[in-house]
């Protein structure tokens, strides 16, 4: 992707239909969309051929299903490839503030989480990646180094303070 295909972003957008990633999360789509159009497409193509050797190919399941594997996995390219091509990448501004893309250390209820704020499609709690849809990731939008705030999450009301943006 080149600079010019990067459109800049302070925050997310008013229309929330509008598909945006940061450019880590475009990178791991471009990857997966390379394992699928390679590897994979390798892999079913070999199955195809192997389960054609069985003999009979009007009766032969297994080829019938290794040729199901295959439009699958085309529809699976053509829908990743789709969503690839209607992405806007955030550029991470370093504004000081809350963005989609920065990392924040945040103090909630006396425990110091570190999370950073994504894009819905990248979305990952676990990881420590947080939508900036969810009721977090709206509440700490915009906020600064040292800014204090409550947050609701599932009916329960947590005392929060941003202690680091990166």
């Amino acid at each position: 992707m080149t600079r010019s295909e990067v459109r800049v972003l302070a925050h997310p957008p008013k229309n929330m239909s509008e598909q945006i990633i940061t450019q880590e999360g475009f990178n791991e789509l471009k990857k997966e969309l390379e394992y699928l159009k390679v590897d994979k497409t390798r892999e079913i193509a070999a199955l195809i051929k192997h389960t054609a050797s069985f003999g009979d190919l009007k009766e032969n399941a297994a080829y019938h299903d290794a040729k199901d594997k295959q439009a699958f996995l085309q529809g699976d390219i053509k829908q990743l490839e789709n969503r690839i091509r209607n992405l806007r990448v955030v550029e991470i501004r370093h504004s000081g503030k809350v963005e989609l893309g920065t990392k924040v250390t945040l103090l909630m209820d006396g425990e110091e989480e570190v999370m950073e704020i994504v894009s819905p499609a990248q979305s990952d709690p676990t990881k420590g990646k947080m939508s900036y849809e969810s009721p977090l990731g709206k509440a700490i939008l915009n906020k600064v180094i040292g800014q204090e705030f409550e947050v609701s999450v599932n009916g329960n009301k947590f005392a929060c303070k941003i202690l680091k943006i990166e």
